[in-house]
């Protein structure tokens, strides 16, 4: 069994680097077609001819199992939104591979080391390490969101001195890239192509609230849109805006702090059963055996886990606060 295991991970292994291998090659022939269309190229070509079925049929053949899969359950544009959001350039293909991998390694490594009779954890050892990618995307993103919150302030603040002194609104959001860090400055550089390239400002501005899940961006955008309906003095529009939003993010902060003992306690009552747990298994392992043998005891496991998932859900909840 464990020779069959490793033949598995090693052909999976084999099958992702060839496919790493003709993504480059494919990647690589695009970007020498691109500079020869820009530079210019010295030996004629024969041009071809290709009809829009070929290109959605070849493109088609070219789609991953896992990117089908997504797109049948409608996960790609949410998986998408979520690497946008997180600011990796990574595509839902190599998401979903790298899961899979971690998957099967997982799987394989826990089924070598556990013993015959607790290798039935090799599955959740293998489903929860396929989580650890989506988790660290989504830990990514939570940071990459309060780091933009926390610098949103000072740069509607910089746009209103900027409009005070004569600068137009658009010109105002495109000296923000130059003055600020990421992800701020990335996210109005993008705006600014946007409205610069040709779309509406009113566009420009709600792509930027999708792109961004903030309430202090969507109060932002409707300011904007609102005062140019309706006219008023924009630049103090936007300092009383600013002052809400960072009295808003310091009063998130109390928050914080104060609830802080209520999420230290969840952590704690949800650690206990899991250490105590794992103490047992080195001290006394025949008692633990009976939870992972016996049909009652993999009952009474599972349902000791569903109550420990929904109880710290609970607390969770409790002392979740929105402002």
């Amino acid at each position: 069994m464990p020779t069959f295991v490793l033949v598995v991970v090693l052909v999976w292994v084999c099958a992702l680097l060839v496919w790493w291998a003709c993504s480059n090659a494919f990647r690589h022939s695009d970007l020498d077609k691109l500079k020869s269309r820009l530079l210019g190229s010295s030996k004629p070509k024969k041009a071809k001819t290709t009809s829009i079925g070929a290109l959605i049929q070849s493109d088609e053949k070219n789609k991953l199992l896992a990117a089908k899969f997504l797109q049948r359950f409608q996960l790609q544009a949410k998986l998408e939104e979520m690497l946008e959001q997180a600011g990796l350039r990574w595509s839902t293909h190599r998401l979903v591979n790298t899961s899979l991998i971690a998957v099967v390694a997982a799987w394989a490594v826990a089924w070598l080391m556990l013993p015959d009779q607790f290798r039935r954890l090799s599955y959740l050892v293998g489903l929860a390490a396929g989580t650890l990618p989506i988790y660290y995307v989504l830990r990514k993103r939570k940071a990459r969101m309060f780091r933009f919150e926390e610098l949103f302030p000072e740069s509607l603040e910089f746009v209103a001195r900027s409009m005070r002194a004569g600068h137009a609104f658009s010109v105002s959001l495109e000296m923000i890239q130059r003055e600020f860090q990421e992800p701020l400055a990335g996210e109005f550089r993008r705006t600014f192509e946007e409205h610069n390239l040709g779309l509406p400002l009113d566009d420009a501005l709600l792509k930027l609230s999708q792109r961004v899940p903030s309430l202090d961006v969507h109060f932002f955008v409707s300011a904007v849109l609102l005062q140019k309906r309706t006219g008023g003095n924009l630049a103090e529009i936007l300092d009383k805006l600013a002052y809400v939003i960072r009295e808003r993010f310091k009063l998130r902060g109390r928050i914080r702090a104060i609830s802080a003992h209520g999420r230290m306690t969840g952590a704690a009552l949800t650690c206990i059963p899991i250490a105590v747990a794992v103490i047992m298994f080195y001290v006394n392992p025949e008692y633990v055996k009976f939870f992972f043998l016996d049909d009652v005891g993999n009952i009474m496991l599972g349902a000791a886990a569903c109550l420990q998932i929904i109880g710290y859900t609970i607390i969770k909840q409790i002392v979740k606060i929105e402002i």
